[in-house]
């Protein structure tokens, strides 16, 4: 029923007009953003799962960062007690030079000061192997020890263990074998491999025997505290591959989530765009309908 006091036609196209309006808005702005959830009302239970992946990826990177230090702090001690081992080698060398009954008590003297040298450089290295200020082979008790979160979950599990924290120890340089290491190095030098004013070289032998002996013992401690080091910085290698690949699946999740398809939004602002124009078209019409019938008073 055409009418003067309410232009309906122009309400509804004014109505259509803001709808594609809107549509056409949303488009664009997920294009320029690149993600279709702009604002919670865009879709709230794929904002709230979006959140909770992008903090376990969060939470992911700085566990992939974790073991990072961890592996490093594992080659580091690694590095110390192979420089020992081959110290330790060094010395049994030395201790099989000087069981030889063609070698005098001066040449002895010489087999000790390097000896004791070497001792002294065990020393050193136990001391100097550090990581941030940590001493790794050096310490009260067993040691270094250290724990290392690797996952996602941070809390407590009650009475059982949180499988994504990892717990390294590195026995102590000052307890390798249960003593044989301080075995080795509190050996009295001048008075055991080399007795000055012996009378025979049978008790300068006997004595590297048993220097030699002790050797052996930390030789034996020493490639058991590189193997339990190699251990654990083989399972963090593992960690760190499983973490990769848990980081690159829930990137994948969220992507699915929260990422604009940019040619299916950009078909979509076409044909808002068209549908927009055309409602301003209908809309400039719709306005132009109370005129043409003022026409029939005239």
């Amino acid at each position: 029923m055409p009418v003067i006091t309410t232009n309906t036609s122009a309400n509804s196209a004014l109505r259509y007009l803001n709808m594609n309006a809107a549509e056409q808005t949303n488009s664009l702005n997920r294009i320029a953003s690149g993600s279709k959830i702009n604002r919670a009302s865009d879709d709230a239970s794929g904002l709230a799962v979006a959140t909770k992946l992008q903090t376990n990826v969060s939470t992911l990177n700085q566990a992939a960062t974790n073991a990072s230090h961890a592996t490093s702090i594992l080659q580091t001690a690694d590095g110390g007690l192979s420089q020992i081992s081959d110290i330790l080698q060094r010395m049994k060398t030395l201790t099989a030079q000087s069981i030889s009954g063609a070698v005098t008590n001066t040449e002895r003297a010489y087999i000790n000061a390097e000896y004791d040298q070497l001792v002294k450089e065990i020393d050193s290295i136990v001391a100097s192997t550090t990581f941030n200020g940590d001493q790794l082979l050096k310490g009260t008790g067993a040691g270094y020890s250290g724990s290392f979160l690797v996952g996602t979950n941070a809390g407590t599990s009650g009475s059982t263990a949180n499988s994504d924290i990892i717990d390294i120890k590195i026995t102590s340089g000052t307890t390798l074998g249960d003593g044989t290491f301080n075995a080795v190095a509190g050996l009295d030098l001048e008075t055991t491999l080399y007795k000055s004013g012996a009378t025979t070289n049978k008790e300068d032998i006997d004595a590297a025997q048993l220097a030699a002996t002790a050797i052996d013992k930390a030789i034996s401690a020493v490639a058991g505290a590189r193997a339990d080091v190699g251990a654990q910085m083989s399972r963090f290698q593992f960690q760190a591959a499983q973490i990769a690949s848990s980081t690159e699946n829930l990137d994948a999740a969220q992507s699915a989530i929260t990422d604009a398809d940019v040619a299916k939004e950009q078909s979509n602002f076409s044909s808002a765009q068209v549908k927009t124009n055309a409602a301003i078209a209908a809309l400039s019409q719709a306005n132009q309908m109370p005129q043409q019938l003022l026409q029939l008073l005239r």
